[in-house]
């Protein structure tokens, strides 16, 4: 299993896009990384937009992010609130200066930007929010999957194939 010994944060708040938490949590899961699902309270219940629930293992204060080898950001709703953490800033900036895999997906583009890493990053995302990205610094593109450096973005659910995929290599390579 190539990602055997890779630790890896996946970001939990309500109203996450189940299919964007689930999809490359179960796919990292199945080529041999320890996923942690983290969010503001340990061993709590958060639910997805569509109401699928998930427990926590920790919380945000709980982490350090120097113990993980990447981190993944679902869409949904849950960025807008994922965002004005400050201890999930932290861990995404800490993860950005170690050139750390950092998979984001349709919204979770809003936590990057709060973070303030993606100037003169090449991005996607959700379209609903690429004038933000851009506004943030970003050259936004319109395609499945994109890979700059460290940083693997993508559009939406119909992409978690490729995305999910992207994340394990860019985490195989660390």
């Amino acid at each position: 299993m190539r990602l055997a010994g890779k630790k890896v944060i996946a970001l939990v708040e309500n109203e996450f896009e189940d299919l964007e938490l689930w999809y490359p949590v179960l796919r990292a899961r199945e080529e041999g990384a320890e996923v942690v699902l983290v969010g503001p309270r340990a061993k709590a219940e958060y639910k997805g937009k569509y109401g699928v629930p998930v427990q926590t293992d920790a919380a945000f204060d709980d982490i350090d992010p120097n113990d993980f080898d990447g981190i993944l950001v679902p869409g949904g709703w849950a960025p807008d609130k994922l965002r004005r953490y400050e201890p999930v800033l932290n861990m995404v900036r800490a993860m950005d200066a170690a050139q750390k895999p950092i998979g984001h997906i349709c919204h979770a583009g809003w936590v990057l930007i709060s973070a303030g890493i993606l100037r003169g990053k090449r991005v996607t995302s959700t379209p609903g929010i690429r004038d933000d990205m851009v506004n943030a610094g970003a050259a936004w593109v319109d395609e499945p999957v994109v890979v700059d450096g460290h940083i693997i973005s993508s559009r939406r659910p119909p992409d978690l194939p490729l995305y999910a995929k992207a994340f394990c290599d860019a985490l195989a390579g660390t």
